[in-house]
């Protein structure tokens, strides 16, 4: 599905949601008896500190207003922009303060919703679609922390050793499938029916909260991440 397709399945009754010369995503529409808020980043854009800083500053104006209308972000775009002046910026402080300000977002009581329909990898998936409450997919959208080359070069395993790890291991490889059985993805959208039934559907159910650990247990892609959480809250709080 294109962008165009997308919104105009999520929001049949029209929407104001445009896409600027940056590749940002920025508007809002109707959505049953309320509004959702959108924001993203669309057409492989890469994410540098004058995309995040532009998308964190739109994040918190909608904190401050008030309200708790969903947000929605939806995203296809590259990784973090590889550039000197990007780095010697702090780059990296950036895309943490956009992840911050949703996870703001989240507290204050906004649902965030991350719809990935296209690419996304590195630090601009973990600062957008990662940093959401709740993240969806399409089929055909392609995520990765980091892709099976880079994971190479960092931990020193050859590429043929984390080959074989991520076919048994999800942590281990990039793609829709593996980062749904970690719980990373909570569900895979199905792009032949409405979108607006099946994101109204989602948000009618969806508690607050992060499940990932939980969803990666039942899925078999983190079997241990749920109960080691379980354990540390319980130390936290003196229960150990």
């Amino acid at each position: 599905m294109t962008l165009d397709d997308i919104l105009a399945s999520l929001f049949p009754g029209g929407h104001a949601v445009t896409v600027d010369n940056q590749g940002l995503i920025f508007g809002s529409a109707p959505l049953g008896e309320g509004r959702a808020n959108v924001v993203g980043v669309a057409n492989k854009t890469a994410l540098g500190v004058d995309e995040a800083i532009k998308l964190s500053a739109r994040v918190l104006d909608i904190v401050a207003a008030g309200g708790n209308d969903p947000l929605i972000v939806i995203i296809d775009s590259d990784s973090q922009r590889m550039s000197k002046r990007d780095e010697l910026l702090g780059l990296s402080e950036y895309l943490s303060h956009l992840a911050k300000a949703l996870i703001l977002a989240d507290f204050r009581g906004i649902h965030t919703v991350g719809l990935l329909y296209g690419h996304t990898a590195a630090g601009a998936f973990i600062a957008t679609a990662l940093a959401t409450r709740t993240l969806v997919a399409l089929p055909g959208a392609a995520p990765e922390v980091m892709d099976l080359p880079s994971m190479a070069r960092v931990t020193k395993l050859s590429l043929d050793v984390l080959k074989e790890k991520a076919k048994t291991t999800p942590v281990f490889a990039p793609g829709l499938d593996n980062l749904a059985q970690t719980g990373a993805v909570h569900e895979i959208w199905d792009p032949t029916t409405p979108l607006d039934a099946q994101l109204t559907a989602l948000l009618a159910r969806e508690a607050a909260g992060d499940d990932r650990d939980r969803l990666g247990k039942a899925r078999g892609g983190r079997p241990k991440a749920a109960d080691i959480a379980a354990r540390v809250a319980d130390l936290a709080a003196g229960h150990g």
